[in-house]
């Protein structure tokens, strides 16, 4: 059988089961109320938390990063792509999140496979040896992929039960006497597909007490979590206690692109020189490091902003709830709601966009067989009334197709 053959098989299949996934233009700029098919919709799949990524003063930044510094750069970083402009970003980045130096990417997923092998395929002296690798089951993808090009002749990877932290101190026990070179516990901030936060006090003091370097994905919890935005660690009283921060700037920052990886000097200077997607890929463009400048700067000055997401995400859940809505419980702007089937997901995210709200479905392999669901995501960019309109769309896609 030839491979288009197979191919188009496949794609025939995913119609046939519902769970082909559409892509929905959008007429406009991102913001809580977008334009699709000519008509304004409530955006509630969207990682714009902070309601940024359309904010004039990020889009005039980003405007006057063109006219002071050009389009792009056209090399990486070590040839002749570093303008002084990422060294301020890579500043900025390192106080906002408490660490003492940041190295910037183009994705934090490119962060997360540069990070991994960039260690453990590293000899660094050792003639023999052997790494470990502890990640939470639920991780995000960037993490999985990451690890993944680790080899797997020299590095063990242990996957422990989603935030199980029991689980994970038995297997830092089991592996407390074998020679490891680097042990690493790999954990999400903020489980993307949930929306609960990782049980990081416990996991800083495991990593103490096991000589393990602690890392944490914090991309969806930059800007959104803690009193001040500064993240899980300042949303669970660990500011500062963490090993290596990685994040984006493509979600509550302004919504562009942009990642990065934050941690002690000597550790960021080791992944300057030995870090693939940082040695071959593009310095970021000047409007991108102008413009998340810019929404730090915001998020610093105006702590408005972060309270309002707080205030909406928490009458969204209650009120999602009071509908008869089965949740996620939690605190976080992602709002799990939970159908069980993907083609009952994919009807209630079509009749809610005829019903003028934005929404997706999420099913296996994203999230697990039978725990289908539409990922509502809260914006600080969200009035009141953008709310209330999403519920009652809610309630009567959700009586309509027998949710509720």
């Amino acid at each position: 059988m030839k491979i288009t053959d197979i191919i188009t098989k496949e794609l025939k299949n995913l119609h046939k089961s519902n769970t082909f996934k559409l892509e929905t233009p959008l007429q406009g700029p991102q913001g809580g109320v977008v334009r699709v098919q000519d008509s304004d919709v409530v955006m509630l799949a969207s990682n714009n938390y902070l309601g940024l990524s359309d904010h004039p003063v990020v889009k005039e930044a980003a405007i006057e990063g063109i006219r002071k510094y050009g389009y792009g750069v056209a090399s990486v970083r070590f040839i002749c792509g570093t303008q002084d402009i990422h060294l301020e970003l890579e500043k900025k980045i390192s106080d906002f999140v408490g660490c003492e130096d940041t190295i910037l990417f183009s994705s934090c997923f490119a962060a997360n496979e540069g990070f991994f092998p960039s260690l453990t395929n590293e000899k660094l002296g050792f003639d023999s040896y052997k790494d470990v690798l502890y990640s939470d089951r639920l991780n995000h993808a960037s993490i999985i992929d990451g690890q993944r090009l680790c080899k797997s002749d020299t590095t063990v990877k242990r996957i422990y039960n989603h935030a199980d932290t029991d689980h994970l101190e038995q297997l830092l026990e089991e592996d407390k006497n074998k020679d490891y070179r680097f042990k690493i516990i790999a954990t999400d901030g903020v489980f993307s597909m949930e929306g609960d936060l990782a049980p990081l006090p416990k996991l800083v003091e495991l990593a103490r007490e096991f000589n393990a370097m602690l890392f944490v994905d914090d991309s969806h919890a930059l800007g959104v979590c803690g009193e001040t935005g500064h993240g899980t660690p300042e949303e669970m009283g660990v500011f500062g206690k963490i090993d290596v921060l990685t994040g984006t700037l493509g979600k509550a920052i302004g919504g562009a692109a942009g990642g990065y990886i934050s941690a002690n000097k000597d550790l960021i200077e080791y992944l300057r020189q030995k870090s693939r997607p940082y040695t071959f890929s593009n310095s970021l463009p000047p409007s991108i490091v102008f413009g998340a400048m810019a929404a730090f700067d915001l998020l610093t000055k105006d702590r408005s902003i972060v309270d309002t997401l707080h205030k909406n995400t928490a009458y969204f859940r209650k009120e999602i709830k009071n509908l008869g809505f089965t949740i996620i419980e939690g605190t976080h702007p992602i709002v799990a709601i939970i159908l069980g089937e993907a083609s009952i997901a994919t009807e209630m995210s079509k009749e809610l966009l005829h019903k003028g709200v934005y929404i997706k479905g999420l099913w296996f392999p994203v999230v697990p067989r039978g725990e289908a669901r539409l990922r509502a995501q809260i914006s600080a960019a969200l009035s009141r009334n953008d709310l209330d309109r999403a519920l009652e769309a809610f309630e009567q896609t959700g009586k309509k197709i027998g949710v509720i």
